[in-house]
């Protein structure tokens, strides 16, 4: 278990919710890297891999939809920061041991606060969209394992995902 902050950053003396203030921070690197994973039947997996989705080029499309969501996670999200310049890569892979898709996203920027909603978002996004374009032949997917893997740079320094800790 972690340690939890007495108090809570995101409340104000009165308890009501406020953005961060961030303007005294010093400018690092900020690095985060997501990953999760959609399930799918066989068949499914297999018409994305022979381009057969009646909506297209499927991880292509999720690609640039992650890439999307990741830079506008500012917005999607209440209390989190606008990050204007984080830098995005989305990649997916085919992975019939599932069988589906796996998404890992990679967000960095140079700034005041860290990066970790926006690969976060990217990856969620992504797997949304590979759901949204394959819908019709199987409505059964499950999206699963959206995590943080890691982090880098800021006042807390680093950060890596271990498996079973909690």
């Amino acid at each position: 278990m972690t340690d939890l902050p007495v108090k809570l950053t995101h409340l104000d003396d009165q308890g009501r919710p406020r953005m961060v203030d961030v303007s005294e921070k010093e400018e690092t690197r900020r690095k985060a890297v997501a990953v999760g994973a959609i399930r799918m039947a066989r068949d499914t997996l297999s018409a994305i891999s022979q381009g057969r989705s009646p909506k297209g080029d499927v991880l292509q499309v999720a690609r640039i939809a992650g890439i999307q969501a990741g830079k506008r996670s500012g917005d999607l999200i209440p209390l989190c920061h606008v990050l204007p310049a984080a830098s995005l890569v989305v990649d997916l892979k085919e992975d019939s041991d599932l069988p589906g898709i796996r998404v890992r996203a990679e967000a960095v920027f140079q700034g005041k606060t860290g990066v970790e909603m926006e690969a976060l978002t990217a990856v969620s996004v992504a797997l949304l969209t590979v759901y949204d374009m394959v819908k019709a032949m199987d409505r059964g997917m499950v999206l699963e394992g959206i995590h943080l893997l890691s982090k880098e740079g800021g006042r807390s320094g680093g950060w890596v995902w271990k498996e079973g800790v909690r």
